[in-house]
């Protein structure tokens, strides 16, 4: 097992801009790993024909959708991680991390036993029918096999986070997504005895990536931290509590992007194409900013464990320089690529309506850097009800312009994307005041600075 690190000789006190940039990278690219492969997956589908590239969508968004409920035990296992090695309390940590791996076995199995038998109801709600239903309803059957172990590497990645351990993870994804696109082609077109399994195909070939990392993920967390069988479920109470709250706040967030899309797609054809074009690029760049926003849960946590707030809170504001940062370079990336995006995915007669959208989405990249490391913060302290309320806040506020948008207006699909810089503002604004000057009970806020200093 590796040595509990000592807060007073981190390596951020001497070193801060350094320590970030180092953790946040293999962050970074191991968010990347698994969009990637989705592209490669779907590119091979798409040479099967419409009906297998329309299943596969409906069955990653079924899928996608329902994992992303979970994610609150990845983050809770990365914060509580952290804050019991801040304090050098290793057992605490432990315990953590084993209850949110068993927490993740038993949901993942439970997303098996009653996803398997329903997966074409589901299918069918997603407008599914026909070739496509017997298609989607194949692939979620068979990634279900794969349910415990998607959650057990969610909250793995979560519990090595929380150690700083960023290069695992990375690893690990990079592994796992490798193998997934090297299995893909004999699985899904069939190679000397194996055979064509098409949209199947590419699920079992995750399956089978997946349990490859998951037994990798826990044999990591076992030479690095350990397992407990000492374990008290009451103690699971908390977790399931953080669940609520991020279940709440990331809701808000998917039915403002789901409200969006609808107002696009409603407005024509071409607002609907270009908010798709928009969105992608705005996906990739989010991962960058999101990437210091883990960095900045662990190590917040980390010195919040130890009781040095005022380090935290200076992690705070380093990230927040570095994110900030990030999100001027990305602005000025995507307008200098304007014409390599048209190109790639506008259609010719949609380039009136995309561009001032595109420009508006461009340059609001510095707020959105603000919106996503403050939530970092925010999850390093533990503070996820306070999470939850401005995300519902923001939504509401933006929301409602997006409903009062008139549709046949010429300016449209402008204000979409303006209701969408709204709604990021709002939560920018939820996330600064939380820390500066530090509304409310804040946790790393300048009351709690100046009474620990005292």
């Amino acid at each position: 097992m590796e040595k509990t690190k000592n807060p007073e000789q981190h390596a951020f006190i001497e070193k801060p801009n350094r320590t970030l940039v180092m953790l946040s990278i293999p962050v970074l690219f191991s968010l990347v790993a698994e969009p990637i492969t989705g592209l490669v997956d779907t590119g091979f589908i798409a040479q099967l024909g419409a009906v297998p590239l329309a299943a596969l969508g409906v069955g990653t968004v079924a899928l996608s959708s329902t994992f992303w409920i979970f994610n609150f035990l990845g983050i809770g296992a990365q914060t509580e991680v952290a804050h019991a090695l801040g304090r050098q309390d290793r057992l605490s940590a432990i315990k953590s991390a084993s209850l949110a791996l068993v927490l993740s076995i038993l949901f993942g199995a439970m997303m098996f036993a009653l996803g398997f038998p329903i997966a074409p109801r589901i299918a069918q709600l997603l407008g599914a029918d026909g070739e496509v239903l017997v298609n989607a309803t194949q692939y979620i059957q068979v990634r279900l096999f794969a349910a415990p172990a998607v959650l057990i590497t969610f909250t793995g990645f979560g519990v090595l986070r929380g150690m700083q351990d960023m290069r695992t993870p990375f690893v690990i994804a990079t592994v796992i997504n490798v193998i997934n696109i090297v299995l893909d082609y004999p699985l899904i077109f069939g190679l000397g005895t194996i055979p064509a399994m098409g949209v199947a195909g590419s699920a079992l070939a995750t399956v089978i990536a997946q349990w490859i990392g998951t037994i990798w993920t826990l044999w990591a967390i076992g030479q690095k931290l350990g397992y407990t069988r000492d374990l008290h479920f009451s103690e699971a109470i908390k977790l399931i509590q953080i669940g609520g709250d991020l279940f709440i706040g990331t809701g808000s967030l998917v039915l403002f992007i789901l409200l969006a899309t609808r107002v696009a797609t409603r407005i024509g054809v071409d607002s609907g194409a270009s908010h798709q074009a928009i969105r992608q690029v705005w996906f990739f760049s989010t991962l960058v900013m999101e990437a210091f926003a883990v960095t900045a849960q662990s190590l917040v946590g980390y010195f919040l464990g130890s009781e040095n707030i005022p380090t935290a809170r200076r992690v705070s504001l380093y990230s927040s320089v570095w994110s900030v940062g990030t999100g001027v370079v990305l602005a000025g990336a995507m307008l200098l690529s304007t014409d390599l995006v048209i190109q790639a995915f506008v259609p010719e007669g949609a380039i009136a309506v995309f561009m001032p959208a595109w420009i508006i989405a461009s340059i609001s990249q510095p707020l959105s850097a603000i919106a996503f490391v403050t939530d970092g913060i925010h999850w390093g302290t533990g503070d996820y009800r306070y999470m939850r309320n401005g995300m519902v806040i923001s939504t509401v506020i933006a929301g409602g312009m997006l409903l009062a948008i008139n549709i046949n207006a010429d300016n449209a699909f402008t204000l979409v994307w303006l209701a969408t810089v709204l709604w990021i503002f709002v939560r920018s604004i939820f996330g600064v005041i939380r820390i500066y000057p530090g509304i409310g009970d804040a946790p790393i806020g300048n009351a709690r600075v100046q009474a620990s200093l005292a």
